[in-house]
């Protein structure tokens, strides 16, 4: 079974892509340091159940243009449910891990597991496009362009600070070697204690939350593919004691077993 390409972290993605559609879009290069891609979900429930997509998010933030106004989403730590009724779309700014940091006068842990409204960052002007977001519905491209535009009119100076933290979540989130902390901290020269600072500053989350959750996306996306799979072997590839840890850490988690994720089942 192949599942629909929604990105990693968007739980059930066969039953997803039957509730939403899900487009993305390149930033402007002088952003590109910032902001990873422009994000756009739309679905049509007029006449349908409500529909609970639950997502196991990643070690960034989000400006998120939406009904009734637009928000800056902090690292969701525990597991993100968006409900959705209706019809409508959501046009989303996703920052590099570390690249919202420049953007604002305190540190991204401020943020985590809440949202504020989006005008208290970017200031004036942001109702405004919020308003204009929710009333397109044509060209995704030129929806986000128009966002693009509004960014670049406030982006801030390069700090090279952050573009180090991106590459540092980056070592971690592709490599499965890496399964501790102080395995980061020494690759990149730094003490354990300099890497928790860096990442409150300029991620949100705790690296050993970002290890963590780096691993539980692979479990997910593993369990994706089917039922037939050996879970001992793969907590094994991912760095767990045993079957039993992995289990518990799946489930805590993503609020249901691995063997009843990858039945399909809520």
């Amino acid at each position: 079974m192949t599942s629909p390409d929604l990105g990693r972290g968007v739980l059930h993605p066969g039953q997803a892509a039957a509730a939403i559609t899900l487009t993305r879009h390149g930033p402007d290069p002088q952003l590109a340091r910032f902001v990873e891609f422009y994000w756009l979900v739309r679905w049509h429930r007029d006449g349908l159940p409500a529909y609970e997509q639950k997502v196991l998010a990643h070690p960034n933030v989000h400006l998120a243009f939406e009904a009734p106004s637009a928000l800056v989403y902090g690292v969701s730590r525990s597991l993100f449910v968006r409900r959705l009724e209706g019809t409508g779309h959501v046009l989303g700014v996703k920052f590099r891990p570390g690249g919202f940091r420049p953007f604002t006068d305190r540190p991204v842990a401020d943020l985590a597991d809440r949202s504020v409204p989006a005008a208290e960052v970017f200031g004036s002007g942001t109702d405004l496009l919020n308003d204009e977001v929710l009333r397109s519905v044509g060209d995704p491209a030129a929806i986000a362009s128009r966002v693009n535009s509004f960014l670049l009119t406030r982006v801030p100076e390069p700090d090279p600070v952050a573009e180090q933290v991106a590459a540092m979540v980056e070592r971690i989130t592709g490599s499965p070697d890496l399964r501790r902390v102080d395995q980061v901290a020494e690759e990149f020269g730094i003490t354990v204690r300099r890497l928790q600072r860096l990442f409150a500053e300029y991620v949100g989350a705790a690296p050993k939350w970002v290890l963590r959750r780096a691993r539980l996306h692979e479990a997910a996306e593993r369990a994706d593919q089917g039922t037939d799979i050996d879970w001992a072997a793969l907590a094994a590839d991912l760095g767990y004691a045993d079957q039993a840890h992995f289990t518990r850490d799946f489930t805590s988690t993503v609020g249901t077993s691995p063997v009843r994720y990858a039945s399909g089942q809520p």
